[in-house]
């Protein structure tokens, strides 16, 4: 086992902050970890992906699992695999794909580990269908404080705590996963454009769930008629009687990298000197560029399922766009008759002329049993904000009280910035997992610079 001291932040680069990183080669070395733990605490970390602090230890240990990634057999007759927490999406999805399965929810990105999937219990483009990733495992081994390894199942109390738990209530070794059969390598995919956020809703709902996954980008630069623009995009699994004469020349997007010069977003231009200051009409540019060069609507269209599922993995990398204070990662839910809510934050993003190049929205179906899952039931917008804004926290804290007031709430996994007490009224069952917590880790084993910040 390999030990190191390192800085630490999340992907949005904010918030660095010092520990002990472990990269522990079996489950006995992880073991020895926890139980060997220091006075601030363990906190397991997959490749990094969360936008936050969540994965962050400042002063404690930090169990790196990326080496633990072993995928067992596919059992075809059950339709599920048992694989190690540190398997990437991306890695799962390209082994299972050739044999005619698929990971059971996937997220905008591959590049997040099963454990840390099951620990932010991630959401996926088909959460009305689906829900989130966590309701797919049969089984799962945590490493509790004890330093002893249990199989905890579906319908237990720690469980239900550990699917959205941050990490906070073991470390997450391995997992047994129900698969999604699938006939093609393809995605038939239907793009159009919506005209204003009311169009755009309306778009949405329209068809009811005929196409499963569905996912919005909106354009948040947008003022006046045009505010809340957007592309819809919804897809559903090609099967053989609707695959195209020249599907076989359908390259897969490429994993990773890119040309030189080539666009950070899709559709998008790079942009010069970050998104601060003068760069922010550019960004409005870029916004219109990829508005515009938009089909008004496009139906059938063929695309590989990584391709679709997964299409940012293959730019380069977007954060320098975002300037050397990092990114701040902004996600919300308000429920469905509370739509009002998300007119005013999109009107209140447009007015402040804030440079959201990326931001999604997305429809959500039912709660997870967690206390502290994040998806429920209505609208999720996601948006990507650079740190250095003038005044960015208290215009987020201004954003909480709406989403607070219209009972919804903001995304642990992804957040790096809120107050204790915001997470407190969007959160009502923290008392319950605080209590679980309190009595399987009365040492407080496992912690975070989350879980501090936020004290959860």
């Amino acid at each position: 086992m390999s030990v190191d001291t390192v800085s630490l932040t999340g992907w949005g680069r904010t918030s660095p902050t010092t520990a002990v990183r472990f990269r522990p080669r079996d489950h006995e070395e992880a073991a020895a970890v926890v139980r060997g733990r220091g006075p601030r605490g363990v906190m397991a970390r997959g490749l990094g992906r969360s936008p936050g602090d969540a994965a962050q230890n400042a002063g404690g240990s930090v169990l790196d699992l990326s080496g633990l990634a072993r995928i067992g057999g596919v059992d075809a007759a059950a339709g599920v695999v048992r694989c190690d927490a540190g398997v990437s999406l991306e890695r799962l999805l390209r082994v299972l794909l050739p044999l005619g399965w698929l990971p059971p929810v996937l997220p905008g990105t591959g590049r997040v580990t099963v454990g840390g999937a099951i620990a932010s219990d991630l959401p996926g483009l088909d959460h009305r269908r689906a829900g989130s990733f966590a309701r797919h495992v049969s089984a799962l081994e945590l490493l509790t404080a004890d330093g002893e390894v249990r199989t905890v199942l579906p319908g237990t109390a720690l469980f239900d705590a550990t699917a959205g738990g941050l990490g906070l209530t073991g470390v997450i070794l391995g997992a047994t996963l129900r698969l999604r059969r699938v006939t093609t390598g393809l995605m038939s995919v239907s793009t159009e454009r919506a005209g204003d956020l009311d169009d755009l809703l309306a778009r949405f709902t329209a068809g009811g769930d005929r196409l499963p996954y569905a996912s919005a980008w909106i354009d948040l630069m947008a003022r006046g008629r045009a505010t809340g623009r957007g592309i819809l995009t919804r897809g559903e699994h090609a099967t053989p009687g609707m695959r195209p004469a020249h599907a076989g020349r359908i390259r897969l997007a490429k994993r990773s990298g890119g040309a030189p010069g080539r666009s950070l977003l899709p559709g998008l231009p790079p942009l010069p000197g970050g998104l601060l200051g003068p760069a922010a009409a550019a960004a409005a540019l870029c916004n219109e560029v990829r508005y515009r060069g938009s089909p008004r609507a496009r139906t059938g269209e063929p695309r590989p399922v990584p391709a679709f599922f997964h299409a940012s993995d293959a730019l380069p990398d977007v954060r320098p766009l975002y300037g050397r204070g990092g990114l701040v990662r902004y996600r919300f839910t308000v429920g469905y008759g509370q739509e009002e809510t998300l007119h005013r934050v999109v009107r209140r993003i447009a007015a402040r002329r804030i440079p959201a190049v990326r931001a999604v929205l997305q429809r959500f179906g039912a709660a997870a049993p967690g206390p502290l899952s994040f998806a429920a039931p209505g609208w999720s917008l996601e948006l990507d904000l650079p740190a250095a804004l003038p005044d960015l926290a208290r215009f987020l804290d201004g954003i909480d009280e709406e989403v607070a007031a219209a009972g919804g709430r903001v995304c642990l996994a992804e957040d790096s910035r809120m107050r204790p007490e915001t997470a407190a009224a969007m959160y009502p069952r923290l008392a319950e997992f605080r209590e679980l917590r309190a009595r399987l880790d009365p040492a407080g084993a496992f912690r975070s610079d989350l879980s501090r910040r936020l004290g959860l």
